[in-house]
């Protein structure tokens, strides 16, 4: 065999086993999939093995009923035969070998010619120890030697007047290799005072064999049907009963989508499953009643903040111009007015922007949010938020450390919206670093580009976290606040993460500070998968390296984000190939 021949037999072999892996694999997600198929085929399995059990039993007490039937026929008719043959040969007188010879002769055509007889072949053999000069007769001299065995006559022999059985194969007479079934008979007859003969019957079972194999395939036949009958049995019930549990989730997935006027069909009726579709009817109707409460009740909140900050915008444009004079003219008042005219300023400043954080909410809630998104560079955006928020940084005593990659890290998003969501969590990193540094890291990868956001401050709890999201929550209502805040800044990043089909991640720890990850996909609209950058790092502690976020804590000497100096060995720190900038 040549070699490309190999080589294509083994290409067909490694395609038919994927061909099989394939569809095996899919028949088992079929069969997993569907209860129906389940309780089919558990049927059917439980279904053959009760049948094969019951043929394999019915086939044997037939075959044993058949052939000990047969054989005692056999048995009855051969000793019949023998006792005719023993009649015979005791009243004839033979005087010479010759007329032995032929009496015997006559015998096995008798016996060949008589009507009665079921047998196949006769033999008749003398005993080895005869002295008698005379041949053996036999119906079928070729069988002679083939089936009658020396130990087949030994046991004849030494059974003296009982007859011996043995099961043997009946060769054809075409010689086309064919073998049927039979049985032989020994027994002995004295044929002459000093002749003492054994005498064979062979007998076939090839009725009782083709009986046998009749029943055999009817029993087949039947157990085939059964099976079907079985199957479609099993089929029609498992149907009736899984066909309205299929409905019943087919009107769940519909109501969960939201079409919440679906109803499920047959609940007329007074069985159990047409119970069960007018519970499951009165459920969805009860739901559906709640939730278009819950709806009404939704927007007539969303209108009413919408229309109180709509009606607020002037007379708040009026009371700052107004504070805006009294403010100006300070200068001309006692200390205790003055003092009152910057607490006035500061103050309309935290309502205007808690308006402006309640117009966005409202936008979101009524679904009325557009994302306005080109290609930008992240990089750029984080720098540009982390220079804006450097006299915060500088007042509160804070460092801020900035790691970006050396790849672009483009993405198509709103700077808007992503710009508010960097101010928000750098502006509150900065708040609550108490005068501990903070980490901005950027990161990417072919799919995704993240921004994380660390500070070493006071933390969170667990409990915290689980709700730093929330409208209107704060960790600590007493906290002092510098910078103002409406308690939405965290509420509406998050919704701006979300309309651009990015996850904004938070993290802490009491003590060990908080971390917070913005991911976006490179392009708009698309999930993001694993992001390229952990949330929190493998150490909590200040001024230790994590892996991917710079930690700047020593206030004087060398920090891991400086710039090592080459000529110095142990300068050599082998820090991971990105920018790190320093904003005091």
């Amino acid at each position: 065999m040549s070699h490309g021949l190999v080589t294509r037999l083994r290409r067909v072999g490694a395609r038919a086993r994927v061909v099989a892996v394939r569809s095996t694999r899919r028949a088992i997600a079929q069969w997993r999939s569907s209860l129906q198929l389940r309780v089919v085929t558990t049927a059917l399995a439980i279904g053959f093995a009760a049948i094969a059990v019951l043929g394999l039993y019915l086939s044997t007490s037939v075959r044993d009923g058949i052939y000990e039937q047969r054989l005692a026929a056999i048995d009855r008719e051969a000793a019949a035969l023998t006792a005719q043959v023993s009649r015979n040969f005791s009243e004839t007188q033979t005087t010479s070998d010759g007329e032995l010879q032929v009496l015997l002769n006559d015998t096995i055509a008798t016996l060949g010619a008589a009507s009665g007889s079921t047998a196949a072949e006769y033999f008749l053999l003398q005993e080895e120890d005869g002295t008698a000069q005379v041949a053996n007769v036999a119906s079928r001299a070729d069988l002679t030697d083939l089936l009658i065995t020396n130990e087949l006559r030994e046991a004849n022999i030494a059974s003296d007047d009982d007859q011996v059985l043995q099961a043997v194969g009946i060769p054809s007479r075409d010689d086309g290799g064919m073998v049927s079934p039979g049985v032989i008979v020994g027994s002995t007859v004295q044929a002459a005072p000093d002749a003492r003969y054994e005498i064979y019957y062979l007998y076939s079972l090839e009725p009782e064999q083709e009986t046998l194999s009749f029943v055999h395939r009817v029993l087949l036949a039947g157990g085939f049907g059964m099976l079907a009958l079985l199957g479609v049995v099993t089929w029609t019930m498992a149907r009736q009963t899984v066909t309205p549990v299929t409905r019943a989730a087919t009107v769940a997935e519909r109501l969960a989508e939201g079409h919440l006027s679906e109803r499920m069909p047959g609940a007329r009726g007074t069985d159990e499953m047409a119970s069960l579709a007018r519970s499951f009817n009165e459920m969805a109707g009860s739901l559906q009643d709640q939730i278009l409460r819950m709806e009404e009740l939704s927007a007539m909140q969303r209108r009413f903040v919408s229309d109180v900050s709509h009606e607020l915008r002037t007379p708040l444009t009026t009371i700052r111009m107004a504070s805006e004079i009294i403010h100006e003219s300070r200068q001309q008042m006692d200390e205790d007015a003055a003092r009152s005219a910057e607490l006035l300023l500061g103050q309309i400043d935290r309502f205007e922007s808690l308006l402006s954080d309640l117009l966005e909410i409202s936008r979101f809630d009524a679904g009325a949010a557009v994302l306005d998104a080109e290609r930008r560079d992240l990089r750029d955006l984080v720098m540009s938020v982390v220079e804006q928020a450097a006299p915060l940084a500088n007042s509160k005593d804070v460092r801020v450390s900035v790691r970006l990659p050396d790849a672009d890290a483009a993405a198509d998003f709103d700077p808007r919206r992503i710009e508010r969501i960097l101010r928000n969590l750098v502006v509150n990193a900065i708040e609550h670093a108490e005068e501990r540094p903070v980490e901005v890291t950027v990161a990417e990868d072919d799919r995704a580009v993240a921004v994380v956001v660390r500070d070493y401050g006071v933390g969170m709890t667990k409990q915290e976290v689980e709700h730093v999201f929330d409208r209107f929550w704060r960790a600590d209502p007493a906290r002092a606040r510098t910078t103002g805040g409406s308690g939405l800044g965290l509420a509406i990043a998050l919704e701006d993460a979300r309309l651009h089909a990015g996850r904004l991640d938070a993290w802490g720890r009491p003590g060990q500070g908080a971390s917070f990850r913005l991911t976006l996909p490179r392009s708009a609209g698309v999930q993001v998968g694993e992001p390229p950058v952990t949330l929190a790092p493998a150490s909590h502690e200040p001024g230790l390296r994590t892996g991917q976020i710079p930690v700047v804590n020593p206030p004087t000497g060398p920090t891991p984000t400086a710039i090592p100096d080459l000529s110095d060995p142990e300068g050599a720190v082998g820090l991971p190939a990105t920018d790190d900038v320093e904003v005091h």
